[in-house]
């Protein structure tokens, strides 16, 4: 048992490894920068936990997506502050929750963007572009070690709102 624990662990580690290598061999190969910091703790859901909601392709393109928009947004509408950086990573937390395409690691793109003043042409390189590229190769890296079945086929309902209770002393 503690085996097979090592093993998918130094699987879940190699596969980071992969995505990370060819996005930085496509990256210092061409004009189009395909990484970003953020994209290795993405790594850490779509090769260590593939079954987790947070790691979907949804949630992967779609988390980093709105997060980036985000932060390219708020560089052409205001200075970086305190403030500023705090309430990009606030709206992309809550867009995210609301689209239902909760990524964790995209919570940090509008301080990436916001602190590198990126422009609106990050959004398909490294975002769009690097995201895909990353959930690519997870797919096919865990159909060749068939340790995971990814992604999920199970409809898991994530982002659900807080509910208050109805329950009350009576």
């Amino acid at each position: 048992m503690l085996n097979m624990k090592i093993t998918e662990s130094m699987v879940s580690g190699i596969g980071g490894a992969i995505g990370i290598f060819l996005l930085s061999i496509l990256t210092f190969s061409s004009d189009a920068p395909l990484l970003m910091a953020p994209f290795g703790a993405s790594c850490v859901l779509l090769f260590s936990v593939p079954g987790s909601p947070l790691s979907q392709p949804k949630n992967v393109i779609g988390g980093h997506l709105i997060s980036s928009l985000v932060g390219v947004v708020f560089v052409y509408m205001w200075p970086v502050t305190p403030v500023t950086l705090a309430l990009a990573v606030a709206l992309a937390i809550t867009l995210m929750s609301l689209m239902k395409v909760t990524h964790p690691p995209a919570g940090a793109d509008p301080i990436v963007i916001l602190l590198g003043a990126k422009g609106f042409s990050f959004l398909i390189f490294p975002v769009l572009s690097g995201s895909i590229l990353l959930v690519v190769v997870a797919f096919i890296f865990h159909r060749m070690t068939k340790l995971h079945t990814y992604p999920t086929l199970k409809t898991a309902q994530t982002n659900k709102p807080l509910q208050r209770s109805t329950n009350t002393l009576t």
